[in-house]
């Protein structure tokens, strides 16, 4: 029985747009929270000889801004910032006699410092890093859509052909290789059929599903939730559940559903007659469950460093998370140590989790296990989170199943014996579309559909005029940037919503602007200047 642990890497562009609270801090902190912290861990565990099969997905967007040399001017800040944070800190600790509290300010300064010499030590290059990682075969990078797009609601088939080709273009430049996976933004997928999902959307017939784009694109696999293979209910990874508090009303057997089918083997999608296949990997929600639900999994232990409570000035975090029901006032101390050894039992129960599953399912001809999962839920979302990656290798290391291998490995071992017709839906909210496509949201939805056909019909012109080109080309990256699914997201989290907008709203002004100028018969002389000038704040 196999495993792959997957994990997704992904942050719209936010470089060069604001910096807190909602700008570049965004992917400074991923960097300094997940990001560095994983990449120490695997240092670590090439060190001591475990094997680490990792499949990781680095959205092309995300890669961009992490190879930027403005990334790392913002990083160098984040960190001066947060170490003299740490030196204050101590320094009112103890004029306010509140001493007991000065170790964990201490705590803060060693890592920030550890990790500020990791950067350097990498030639501040996390690209370069993951690169030769897989380069020495120790993991696997897969891509995604340029900019994260949500590819079953963009109006155009050429939309959702740019999104995939753009983002092999940049993966291959970024890493020096094509990618075999694919991660499908919000593991959203349409089938083949008519589409209108909306009753102000263009009316269209007989419409690709999204597998014949990935497999004409060159993708030997993508990632699936259970319930779009009818292998169980929805977990929804970004809802709050359905009880009361939040969590989520448990379930005996994850396979609930009439005709269920298995999550624990690898299918093919098959496309259209006479075109490429693509095989996708189905998301198990036993072993899911338990890394990322605040209230079912690991992360909401009371050890644990709490997320939302926060000192300030400073933004350092120095509580845990005491309790479910324990309100921000009344949140403990955080404990380093305390916090490390819950993590190595969470790490050993999870193992022995996996080997349970894998001995029972592989007893029903089951072939794999694949738990995949947002990277920023590990070191960001989940603070201890890659400390439990780094003992859950060394505790599979010990086991004998399941065996820990990358997703084309397992492919090429045991390719896919059984097809499967994939329903519509993703891993949000409600397993559907809504998170994406709501009352909130349909607005630029409504606005972006036109801007997709007027986009279309003016290149088809323009790539014809040389003179065109450099206003074409960054045409191209605005349709991208507004194309992002986190525009629609973080609109209806309502976290950012103000900022949301506004980035979406100015891409697509943007675009308007440079398709008037390609528009005109005569290219005005300042229309390549303005397209320069968009270009310094979106070098995509």
């Amino acid at each position: 029985m196999d495993l792959i642990l997957a994990l997704h890497s992904h942050l719209p562009y936010v470089l060069n747009h604001g910096r807190w609270p909602h700008g570049s801090d965004w992917i400074v902190e991923a960097a300094v929270d997940p990001y560095l912290p994983l990449l120490e861990t695997l240092g670590i565990l090439e060190t001591q000889g475990i094997r680490v099969p990792l499949t990781v997905g680095v959205t092309p967007v995300l890669g961009a801004q992490l190879s930027s040399p403005t990334f790392g001017q913002e990083l160098d800040a984040f960190l001066a910032q947060r170490l003299a944070a740490c030196d204050e800190a101590i320094a009112d600790f103890a004029l306010s006699g509140e001493k007991q509290l000065t170790p964990i300010a201490e705590f803060w300064r060693g890592r920030l410092a550890r990790l500020e010499r990791l950067f350097a030590r990498i030639d501040r290059d996390i690209v370069g890093a993951l690169r030769r990682h897989q380069e020495a075969g120790r993991i696997e990078i897969m891509s995604s859509a340029a900019t994260h797009g949500f590819l079953p609601l963009l109006a155009r088939d050429e939309s959702i052909r740019l999104q995939l080709a753009v983002g092999l273009v940049e993966h291959r430049r970024l890493f020096g290789r094509a990618a075999q996976g694919c991660w499908a933004p919000e593991c959203a997928y349409r089938p083949r059929g008519d589409w209108q999902p909306h009753p102000d959307a263009p009316v269209q017939a007989d419409r690709a599903g999204i597998e014949t784009h990935l497999a004409d694109a060159g993708y030997r696999y993508f990632f699936t939730d259970s319930h779009l293979a009818q292998a169980g209910r929805t977990l929804g990874l970004y809802r709050s559940g359905n009880r009361p508090d939040g969590g989520l009303e448990p379930t005996d057997d994850p396979l609930d559903l009439p005709a269920a089918r298995s999550p624990y083997r690898a299918y093919q999608v098959s496309p259209r007659p006479g075109r490429p296949t693509v095989a996708t990997l189905v998301r198990d929600p036993v072993s899911s469950r338990r890394v990322w639900s605040r209230h079912q999994g690991y992360p909401g232990d009371g050890a644990y460093l709490e997320f939302h409570k926060i000192r300030f000035p400073g933004g350092l975090k120095l509580w845990q998370v005491t309790g479910a029901d324990v309100d921000l006032g009344g949140k403990r101390w955080y404990d380093p140590n305390g916090a490390r050894a819950r993590v190595r039992q969470h790490a050993d129960d999870y193992a022995a989790l996996l080997e349970s599953v894998a001995v029972g399912e592989a007893a029903h001809g089951g072939q794999l296990i694949v738990a995949p999962f947002d990277t920023e839920l590990f070191g960001h979302w989940w603070f201890e989170g890659v400390d439990f990656l780094l003992d859950l290798y060394r505790a599979l290391e010990r086991n004998t199943t399941p065996r820990p291998v990358t997703a084309s490995t397992h492919l090429a071992e045991t390719p896919p014996s059984a097809a499967v017709h994939l329903a519509e839906g993703s891993w949000g909210a409600n397993g559907d579309f809504s998170k994406w496509l709501n009352p909130d949201t349909e607005w630029t939805w409504l606005r972006l559909w036109p801007a997709e056909d007027r986009f279309w019909s003016v290149a088809a012109r323009a790539i014809e005029r040389s003179d065109a080109h450099p206003v074409l080309e960054q045409a191209v990256r605005e349709l991208l940037l507004a194309q992002s699914s986190d525009w629609q997201f973080i609109i209806s989290s309502a976290t950012a919503g103000d900022y949301a907008s506004k980035r979406f709203t100015e891409h697509l002004d943007n675009l308007d602007q440079l398709l008037g100028m390609l528009e005109a018969t005569v290219l005005p002389e300042q229309a390549v200047a303005v397209a320069g000038e968009m270009r310094t704040r979106s070098d995509l």
